[in-house]
């Protein structure tokens, strides 16, 4: 018995180091209940999307290094009197294959309210190059959402945070 007291002592703080079980499936529906409302019945006549890239980790130290980060993904409703739509929410990796889908039906955010999906640490699924596609519409005129990745992460005693802003995604080329 003091030999396994021993070794847990003596082993648990590598138990950190290995790797964690899968992180449940973020559902939305559940967790930003307070945000949402209902879908509205009007037609949904203003539509847009963003491309945002995050960084599930990134070389460092002329890349002999890699380092790790925690992702959230932030969706704001930036209207003050109108609903978002949020038709999709999805995750990809640097090769641009999905990696997850946050919805499985269109959810509507109320005025001023947020919805986040966080990646942790651990998954690196994405890769350097990892990005999510948020597709969003609405019934009429409404401020433009606010969409951000925020990275987290460290090696040794230094820590990195930085932030990612959304690009809306428009068709390039045509006049």
């Amino acid at each position: 018995m003091r030999f396994v007291l021993w070794l847990i002592a003596l082993l648990g703080p590598f138990a950190s180091a290995l790797p964690a079980a899968a992180q449940p499936k973020v559902n939305i529906e559940q967790s930003f209940a307070d945000s949402l409302t209902a879908l509205p019945k009007e037609e949904l006549a203003v539509s847009g999307g963003f491309y945002v890239p995050a960084y599930s980790s990134v070389a460092m130290s002329q890349g002999k290094l890699r380092v790790d980060f925690s992702v959230t993904l932030s969706v704001h409703n930036a209207s003050e009197t109108q609903a978002l739509v949020l038709k999709r929410i999805a995750y990809f990796d640097t090769a641009g294959k999905q990696v997850e889908s946050y919805l499985k039906a269109p959810v509507a955010l109320r005025p001023l309210a947020t919805v986040s999906i966080f990646i942790p640490t651990d998954d690196v699924r994405g890769g350097t190059g990892a990005n999510f596609i948020v597709d969003w519409a609405a019934t009429g005129e409404i401020s433009e959402p606010v969409v951000e990745a925020l990275m987290v992460g460290g090696v040794a005693n230094a820590h990195y945070a930085f932030i990612s802003q959304g690009r809306p995604t428009r068709t390039a080329g045509k006049k």
